[in-house]
Formats: C-alpha cells, structure tokens, sequence
C-alpha cells in the first residue's frame, strides 16, 4: 500500500473520528453476532444479510444513519474477509476491537478525480461526509487507485494507505544466493559479511521515554495529566517504530536488488516472543529477563525484513530451517556447540576457522544447511562424523 500523512482541519478530523467509531462499532456487532453462534445451529449471517440489518439499524437509529453507510458496510465486509481468513487456517479469530488502538476505516469505489494534486506537496482526497481532505504528496499516487484506508494512530497522526499492490523488484540476474541471520544484538547478518541493525532510539530519548513510563505509572488513571503523557510516550514509540520501518523497507529494497536467492530462517517469532511468566498454579522463571529479550527480538524487526523481502521478490525467498546453524563451520561442515566461543565469535574446533558468530550463521543458511540434533542435515549423513572441507562461496 502507498501510505500517506493526513492534515485534517479540525472539523474533519471530528468526522472522521466519528467514522472510526461507527466502523469499529459495526464490527464488534458483528464479533458478537459470531460469538454467539455454535456449530448445529443455524448458521450465521453473512455478508449480506449482516448488509440488509445494518439497513434497518440505520432506519431505527438517527445517530447510525448520520453516518456513512459505505465506511459502515466495508466495516463488515472487512470482518467477512477475516472471518474467511480464519476459518482457512492462516489468521487468527476476529475479536473486539478497542477505542484508542482500532481507529480506522475503509472506503471504496474511488472514482476518477476523487484524488488530486494541488501542489508539490500537497494532494487531497474525497471522503464521504467530511468532503476534500488534504494529505502530503510525498511520492506519486498510483493513477489505479480503487480503495484506501484512513486510520489515526496512537500518536494522533492521521494516515491515509492507498489499496495498490506495487510490482515486485526483478532479480539482478548474477545467479547469487545471500544468507540472513537475525539476531539481537546484530539484527541482520548477511552471508557477504555486512551486518545491519535496526536503529531505535538515542540513549537521550531513551532516558527521556524511561522517565515518562514512571511518570504515567504516577498518574491518576482518567486525569488530563495522565493522558498528555500517554500520548508523549506515544509519539516517542512511533518515532521508534517509524524508524524501524524505513530501515527495513530500504534494505529489504537492497538485497532484492542484489541478490537472485534470499534465504532467511524459519523462525516462530511469535511463539519466541511469548511471556514466561506462567500460571498461578506453575509460576515461569526469569520473567523480567525473558521480557526484555522479547522486547529486543521485536525491536530488530525480525518479522518486518522477511514480510518485505517476501513482499518485493516473491518466489525468491526460501525459509531454511535454522536448527544447529550457528553452531555449523561454514567451511568444514563439522557442528560443536564448544565452537561458539562467545555471541560475536566463532572458531571451529575442528578445522580452526574463525568468523563473526553470524556471519558463520548466515553461510550455513545461505548454503541451505540446516543440520538435526546428531549434526546431519537431514539428507546427508552427519557431518560432524565425517567432516567435508567444504568452503562455499556465497
């Protein structure tokens, strides 16, 4: 989606406030609708029969009608699409969604004209009731537009995302396959040696945010002062998350270009990221420690990179299996887990070759190594039995 940044005028901004409340709240009627239904009874409404009980939600209720019924009905069929989703297997369940966190909603049926340019960088878009409302032209709008999405964040800035699907990057052609280690403290190891890291904030924004979080434990929940700091912390969060975005769509953009193959590891970053805290009854161990690594991991941009780089080569990444590659010499093949000496640091015990930890990492995956408990591959008989002096280029 081409994304863009609203300037409402304050009463737009009332509109489409308003807008983001009746969308969200069709779809929790919806939700609730589905929660209510069980399996043997009879089914439950769809699309259109939700569609034909929305109208006379509308003809009974003067404040629903005030509304737009496109924003309401697309509210609904959103929640058809997800439902869909989830009933396939590859989303979770449609649930409630929250005032302050879901702001947002959808329009289709662009006509020609209902999106123009003013300036250099201003354009303007049509949104039912609320009339034309100006967005920063920050890059081209594709000229195919059918739909966009309004949504507000956290931080109170206003975006508009365009429904086009961009053409995907051509590979270079030179035949090269790169590796991706993701990691913590170097977010992302190529197999060619560079190492990136995803930024985040400076140390003083850091304090700063640290500061504001003991403040807002402080305040009274409901006050005027409680949520002028909440918003702070949110704009610090987005600067944060702003950053990391762009960091991943410019190196995703990078190797795309680059490379022909991507491969990345198969990793479960949500089951990573889980609390472990546990239950009442069988309390977990280390939950302070394992909460900061899960803020780390998500901090990296683990998932982001992959998204984008499945996103802009699309039949160019492979997931390899990441069990035991860090522990693999990328030169001999041997797996000893006595090889990595430290986080940054890797030396064979076997053969004696030393490399960055990661950057060994990122070989194997490029390789397509990916080796069992016993230190095979899975195919081949294990190598830490019999090592092959295999140095691949990559």
């Amino acid at each position: 989606m081409s994304r863009y940044r609203l300037v409402p005028s304050p009463a737009q901004e009332a509109m489409l406030r308003e807008h983001c409340g009746h969308a969200r709240y069709v779809w929790n009627l919806a939700v609730e609708q589905h929660r209510h239904w069980r399996p043997g009874r009879t089914s439950a409404p769809g699309y259109l029969e939700q569609c034909r009980q929305l109208t006379a939600a509308r003809a009974e209720h003067p404040w629903l009608a005030a509304g737009s019924q496109v924003v309401q009905q697309q509210a609904l069929r959103d929640f058809a699409q997800a439902l869909a989703n989830y009933l396939h297997g590859t989303h979770d369940r449609p649930s409630w969604r929250k005032a302050g966190r879901d702001e947002g909603f959808r329009v289709v049926a662009v006509r020609p004209g209902q999106v123009r340019r003013l300036s250099r960088r201003v354009g303007e878009v049509r949104v039912p009731k609320a009339g034309w409302v100006r967005f920063r032209w920050s890059r081209a709008v594709p000229p195919e537009v059918k739909s966009y999405r309004v949504t507000l964040d956290r931080a109170g800035r206003w975006h508009i995302a365009f429904a086009v699907i961009p053409a995907p990057i051509a590979g270079p052609g030179n035949g090269q396959t790169v590796g991706i280690d993701r990691g913590v403290v170097v977010s992302a190891a190529l197999s060619t040696g560079e190492m990136l890291t995803a930024p985040g904030l400076s140390a003083r924004r850091n304090k700063r945010l640290r500061r504001l979080q003991r403040s807002l434990a402080r305040a009274k929940r409901g006050s005027n002062r409680r949520a002028g700091v909440k918003l702070t912390v949110a704009r610090l969060r987005a600067r944060e998350a702003d950053a990391r975005k762009d960091w991943a769509e410019k190196a995703s953009t990078d190797i795309a270009r680059r490379f022909d193959m991507i491969r990345v590891e198969d990793l479960r970053i949500r089951n990573m990221t889980r609390s472990a805290k546990g239950t009442a009854g069988a309390p977990g161990q280390k939950v302070r420690q394992k909460a900061g690594l899960n803020r780390e991991i998500l901090r990296s941009g683990w998932g982001l990179l992959a998204r984008r780089l499945e996103d802009k080569a699309p039949g160019r990444v492979e997931k390899i299996r990441p069990a035991f590659t860090s522990q693999r010499c990328s030169a001999c093949g041997h797996v000893d887990a006595e090889s990595r000496e430290s986080q940054a640091r890797f030396v064979c015990t076997a053969c004696g070759f030393a490399d960055h930890a990661d950057v060994n990492a990122a070989r194997n995956i490029a390789a397509g190594h990916a080796v069992i408990a016993r230190g095979g591959d899975g195919v081949a008989r294990p190598v830490n039995r019999e090592p092959q002096l295999l140095l691949q280029s990559v």
